[in-house]
């Protein structure tokens, strides 16, 4: 299997691929190995998992330029993306202990009552290549946390930071069997959905979801699925910085190149607010660097996947077609790479599918609104269900729009943002299950419930 520099096209090395029989002995390994690492007192596995944080911090540098070759990211971002992941790591083997602990609910009287957290098993992790460390920490950080032996299948496009992954969790202690890596494309998932697992948790799109969730319901086993997002922004009409506001809005939707789930996708703005708006967003899009994601100062750098500049190119021009306004970019750079102009639109409408569908790339649509109850209406008008946010200076205004938005994350002037200690979970084609937080620990885990009365 060769792995590509989006960057440039170029090879950059070849890996073998997992088959059948590799799988099925990666499985077996690992239902052996999990026997054991039940039995690892928590206290322990919290210090393996901390120290694999640590190992991931001291060969930051490395780990970030395999990340950006592979995937396309500028170095930067693939910097902060590692420091991410030791973060969430660093919440969840602090919470761990206390959070897996055996909880009584009777502690007296003639029955008492416990709930025992066991772990699943042997879990599978296919994971995604837009955040590998990150969006691979919320899963296999704490399905290890709670005693699981883990199969994870990184994306084809993120392999050698999923076999980085690997060798620093088996340095840090997590035996060799407990954490493996199966490396390939599609073909390797069809086996995974395929073997005897006892859960099964994937972060990608949803037409992909949605055929995992179809392939594995029949098992009646634990499914996690964190998927996409059309997640809108609304900024109101008593936001008094508006530069401060657009540059804000601008990076949560740009940031990584738009190849976020979380990444704001469709904005809607107040009408008096509107024009001084657009002006200073598309200002500050104009003012990104985009090129080698190597280059010093670069925010743009390639797309991972090769067919996404045509798929970008495409609604540019159903959006134009319907009468949208083009104020920057719309289209691919010439030359070897996968790059392409970040792009604002302007006069769009839910006609459009830059405005429905998600874009995973450098390109928003910006809408004009009369009114909040236009704005809310607008922003729920999807399928999705991932993240939202409000633009306001009054909270309680903005509190009251947040509990009309049909999301699992809401924002009050912040977006594109994760945080450990909550939740991380979407409703209908976002997906569901959570990961992230005191929930996320317990998603790995199966209760059991004990009533115990002496003779």
């Amino acid at each position: 299997m060769n792995i590509i520099n989006p960057a440039t096209h170029e090879i950059i090395t070849t890996v073998v691929a997992d088959d059948q029989l590799s799988i099925d002995k990666k499985i077996t390994e690992a239902r052996s190995g999990q026997k054991n690492w039940c039995k690892v007192p928590i206290d322990e596995r919290v210090a393996i998992l901390q120290k694999f944080a640590a190992l991931l911090q001291t060969n930051i540098q490395s780990c970030a330029e395999i990340l950006s070759n592979e995937v396309g990211k500028p170095l930067q971002q693939a910097k902060n993306e590692v420091n991410g992941a030791c973060a969430r790591t660093e919440w969840l083997t602090a919470n761990a202990k206390a959070v897996l602990a055996d909880e009584w609910m009777v502690e007296s009287g003639a029955t008492r009552e416990k709930i025992v957290y066991e772990p699943l098993g042997v879990v599978c992790n296919i994971s995604a290549w837009n955040y590998p460390y990150l969006v691979g920490t919320n899963v296999f950080v704490p399905a290890l946390l709670a005693g699981n032996a883990v199969i994870y299948k990184p994306s084809e496009l993120a392999t050698l930071t999923g076999l980085e992954i690997e060798k620093y969790l088996h340095e840090a202690g997590v035996p060799s069997d407990v954490f493996q890596c199966a490396t390939g494309d599609k073909e390797v998932g069809e086996l995974l959905l395929d073997a005897d697992l006892d859960g099964y948790f994937f972060t990608g799109s949803f037409k992909t979801g949605q055929y995992i969730y179809e392939r594995v319901s029949k098992k009646m086993k634990p499914c996690g699925l964190e998927l996409g997002g059309k997640d809108p922004l609304y900024v109101t009409d008593d936001v008094s910085d508006i530069t401060s506001v657009a540059a804000n809005t601008a990076d949560g939707a740009f940031y990584n190149n738009g190849q976020s789930c979380c990444s704001v996708e469709r904005i809607y703005v107040h009408e008096k607010v509107y024009d001084a708006y657009v002006t200073e967003f598309v200002k500050e899009v104009k003012s990104y660097k985009i090129g080698s994601p190597a280059a010093e100062g670069i925010y743009i750098g390639a797309l991972t996947r090769k067919e996404q500049p045509a798929f970008l190119t495409a609604q540019v021009q159903d959006a134009l077609s319907k009468g949208a306004t083009l104020l920057c970019g719309g289209k691919p750079l010439d030359g070897p790479g996968n790059y392409f102009e970040p792009t604002v639109l302007v006069d769009v409408t839910h006609n459009m599918e830059v405005m429905k569908e998600e874009s995973f790339g450098p390109i928003i649509g910006i809408m004009k609104v009369k009114d909040d109850a236009e704005a809310v209406s607008l922003m729920n008008d999807t399928q999705y269900g991932l993240t939202a946010a409000v633009f306001c200076k009054d909270e309680a205004r903005a509190t009251g729009l947040q509990g009309e938005l049909n999301a699992g994350t809401v924002y009050w002037n912040c977006c594109d943002r994760v945080s450990a200690a909550l939740p991380w979970s979407g409703r209908n084609h976002s997906g569901f299950g959570s990961t992230l937080s005191r929930a996320g620990l317990r998603v790995f885990t199966q209760p059991k419930a004990y009533h115990l009365r002496a003779m």
